[in-house]
């Protein structure tokens, strides 16, 4: 059963300019695991990532139903990449047992990306 769904689209020159001006951005944003992915990549690519990651993590909170704030903070969220390159997204905060569904996109403006959080019925 689905038990939320959050949509997140952000400008790819807006993340540009952040990690530009603001290179503690990627501290607040990323884990450490996504740092160690991050640091791996081209310049254009690396903004790609994190905008990418920033949508997600923010369409995760929206369909969690509490946005990033006090409840989920950017680092409770990981988003890795399976055998296949299809994005994976873990939450330590979640208290039960949830599929989480996550699809991320870029185009050369944006980044944007869906979260579906499922609930098995018992």
């Amino acid at each position: 059963m689905i038990i939320g769904n959050g949509i997140d689209i952000v400008e790819l020159e807006r993340i540009s300019k952040l990690l530009e001006r603001q290179p503690r951005f990627i501290m607040r944003i990323l884990t450490s695991n996504e740092q160690r992915s991050y640091a791996q990549l081209s310049k254009r690519r690396k903004v790609e990532y994190v905008g990418g990651r920033f949508a997600a993590k923010e369409a995760f909170a929206k369909a969690y139903g509490t946005g990033i704030g006090s409840e989920i903070s950017f680092q409770d969220i990981e988003i890795n990449n399976n055998e296949n390159g299809k994005p994976v997204l873990n939450c330590t905060k979640l208290k039960e047992a949830h599929q989480v569904h996550v699809s991320v996109s870029h185009s050369k403006h944006y980044a944007i990306a869906n979260v579906i959080i499922e609930t098995e019925v018992f």
